[in-house]
């Protein structure tokens, strides 16, 4: 449910963007750019697809962060367990929950596999 006018605005334009570095993403993997540069721009489509989700039902989650969005998502839609687990599982990677101990690795090529594959599921809620 959209709740006023700045929602679906914001919801437009997060939606748009996501879809951008969605298929920008697609590209780069089909341009044989480095694993790490797909991994990145799929992990801001992705965020970007969830922001839109929270938007479309008029949700604010507290960061963007993976966990903060999945657990503002889990409270407005059924979502898949296993797909919500492995979002998680990015804050991981990216080393986002530790300030002192910030370290972000190399992202692998299944790296990029996974998140461009969590982006198309991701999108199916948009059908």
């Amino acid at each position: 449910m959209i709740v006023n006018k700045t929602d679906v605005e914001e919801f437009e334009e997060n939606y748009r963007n996501a879809k951008g570095f969605h298929h920008r993403a697609e590209q780069f993997l089909r341009e044989g750019q480095s694993a790490s540069v797909v991994f990145n721009v799929a992990a801001v489509a992705l965020e970007g697809y969830l922001v839109a989700l929270c938007d479309l039902h008029g949700a604010e989650p507290r960061n963007h962060n993976y966990v903060c969005l999945m657990e503002t998502i889990e409270k407005i839609i059924d979502f898949p367990p296993a797909l919500n687990e492995e979002i998680r599982s990015l804050d991981l990677i990216f080393g986002i929950c530790s300030l002192e101990n910030y370290y972000h690795g190399t992202p692998a090529s299944n790296d990029a596999d996974r998140v461009l594959a969590m982006c198309n599921e991701v999108q199916k809620f948009f059908a």
